[in-house]
C-alpha cells in the first residue's frame, strides 16, 4: 500500500548582514525548507545558508522524523542561500542525494566563482558562517523522481528572481514548493529581475503555478509561522506589479525604494528593495 506523505516546513533565523546599502543595516530573509516525508523516506527542498542555520534545520529534521531517512534534497535553483547546507546535511546522512535540475546545477557552479562566492556571499556573511567546501547537486537525468510510490516532479519556470528557476510539484498532496518564485510577507528580490521583460516572464512562472491547482504552496521566503496557503500567489503577482509600476513613476532609487516601503510597510528585510531599486536605476546612474 502507498504510504501517505506527510509535510512540514521549517523556517530559518535572519542572518544580520556584513554589509550596508544606503547607510542601513539589515537581516537576510528567512529562508523556507520544505520536508515531504511518507513512512520511511523524506525529500527535503532547498536548506539555508549558514552553518548555524543548516543545524539548526537538522536537529528540527530529527525531531519531526527520527526514524525516517533523509533520501533526496531537491534545490529549486541556483542562488547559494538556498543550497549552501548540502555538506553538513550529506555528513549527517550519508546516503543523502542532492539533485537539481541541469540549469540550476550549472547555475549553482557559477555561484561559487570568485564573483559571486567571495565578492558576494562571502563579504554579506564572514567569518567562516558558510560552510566551505561548498558541494553542488547532481543533475537529475529526468524530470522526476520517487519516494515510497510517490512522484515527485521538478518544472522549469525560467526567469523569477533569477534564471533558471524551478518548482517541485507533488501531486499526491497538490503541494508546489515554490522556491523563489512566489515570495511570502518579505519584500521581493529584483536585483536579478532588473527589465520588464523579466518581471513578464516571472508572472507567467506563477501562472505556471495556477495551472497546477495547488492547495499548498510554500514560498521560498516567508514569515515564521505563516500559513502556506494559495494567497501567496496572488500577493506575489500584486508585488511584482506594484513594482513595476514603481520603475515608470519614480525618479531615483531612493524614491522606489520609499515608495515600496510605503506599500508594503510590514514586510521583512526592506533590503531587497534597495538591491532591485539600484538595478532598475543602473543605466540612468551610469549616464
Amino acid at each position: 500500500m502507498t504510504s501517505i506523505l506527510r509535510a512540514d516546513v521549517h523556517v530559518s533565523s535572519r542572518l544580520p548582514l556584513a554589509i550596508t546599502r544606503m547607510g542601513e543595516s539589515s537581516a537576510f530573509s528567512p529562508i523556507s525548507c520544505t520536508l515531504i516525508h511518507g513512512d520511511r523516506e523524506a525529500v527535503l527542498v532547498d536548506t539555508p545558508l549558514s552553518i548555524s542555520q543548516t543545524e539548526s534545520l537538522i536537529k528540527w529534521i530529527e525531531n519531526v522524523m527520527p526514524n525516517k531517512e533523509l533520501a533526496y534534497v531537491y534545490i529549486t535553483h541556483g542562488h547559494g542561500d538556498h543550497w549552501f547546507g548540502i555538506p553538513l546535511l550529506k555528513k549527517r546522512w550519508p546516503n543523502l542525494k542532492a539533485v537539481a535540475t541541469k540549469a540550476t546545477v550549472e547555475h549553482m557552479k557559477r555561484q561559487l566563482t570568485p564573483e559571486y562566492l567571495d565578492n558576494r556571499w562571502l563579504k554579506m556573511f564572514p567569518g567562516g558562517q558558510i560552510f566551505q567546501p561548498q558541494e553542488v547537486a547532481q543533475p537529475m537525468e529526468t524530470d522526476t523522481f520517487m519516494i515510497e510510490g510517490h512522484t515527485f516532479r521538478a518544472i522549469e519556470v525560467g526567469h523569477t528572481d533569477t534564471v533558471d528557476t524551478t518548482i517541485l510539484h507533488v501531486p499526491d498532496i497538490h503541494l508546489v514548493v515554490a522556491g523563489d518564485v512566489v515570495y511570502g510577507d518579505v519584500h521581493q528580490f529584483f536585483g536579478e529581475a532588473n527589465t520588464t521583460a523579466k518581471r513578464e516572464e516571472w508572472l507567467r512562472a506563477i501562472e505556471t503555478i495556477e495551472s497546477l491547482n495547488p492547495h499548498t504552496v510554500v514560498a521560498g521566503h516567508k514569515r515564521e509561522g505563516s500559513v502556506d496557503g494559495i494567497y501567496n500567489i496572488a500577493a506575489t503577482k500584486e508585488y511584482i506589479r506594484a513594482f513595476e509600476s514603481a520603475t515608470k513613476t519614480c525618479k531615483s532609487a531612493e524614491e522606489l525604494y520609499e515608495h515600496m516601503q510605503q506599500l508594503y510597510p510590514n514586510r521583512i528585510n526592506p533590503h531587497a528593495i534597495l538591491a532591485g531599486a539600484t538595478a532598475a536605476f543602473k543605466d540612468e546612474a551610469s549616464k
